[in-house]
């Protein structure tokens, strides 16, 4: 059966982390490539990362119904999940690994159902998330002030949620997340 792990959270609390731990310790996992309007970040690489469009091509997209979810997370600010991108990892005989806003993430379990096992990871308090995003140094204080804004009301979703999973402790919240999707991933082979 064709599975899905998607993981979700407000910026700042570690997800981007989680996921990549996850890929590097579950030869399984493979990830999910998302569409974007905004622009690169620190080091992140066209096509690694992200697939960065305009938001002219994301709307294109959008019309010829080639997203599974997408989401527009701030004016012009899309964020997307390629159908095409999720066929060819089913196709390589791996699971999907998602790493996305809380808005997709629900929309990704909706659309998925049991294929999926939808994680939160959560922060261990609203300001441990802003010195997380200030220490980035990758925002202005304005971006920062929006994304902490946008963080209360998302933590809010987090029920919605087949498992929450606190990052206070880095090592802890790994092997939490890695007994989790092998879990996930051993239920599919019995």
């Amino acid at each position: 059966m064709n599975k899905v792990i998607i993981f979700s959270a407000p910026s700042g609390s570690g997800k981007t982390t989680l996921v990549k731990h996850s890929l590097e310790i579950i030869p399984e996992l493979q990830f999910s490539i998302s569409c974007t309007t905004r622009q690169p970040r620190g080091s992140e690489v066209r096509a690694v990362d992200y697939h960065f469009l305009s938001p002219e091509e994301f709307r294109q997209k959008i019309s010829e119904e080639a997203f599974v979810e997408f989401e527009e997370v701030y004016t012009d600010k899309y964020y997307g999940t390629l159908k095409s991108e999720v066929e060819k990892i089913w196709n390589q005989g791996k699971v999907v690994i998602f790493d996305v806003d809380v808005k997709g993430g629900i929309s990704l379990k909706k659309y998925f159902g049991e294929k999926a096992l939808s994680i939160f990871i959560e922060p261990p308090s609203i300001a441990e998330l802003e010195r997380r995003l200030n220490s980035r140094g990758t925002d202005d204080v304005e971006t920062i002030k929006t994304r902490v804004e946008k963080a209360e009301e998302e933590l809010t979703y987090a029920i919605e949620f087949d498992k929450i999973v606190i990052n206070s402790d880095l090592n802890e919240a790994k092997l939490e997340i890695e007994s989790l999707i092998k879990n996930f991933i051993e239920e599919t082979r019995n």
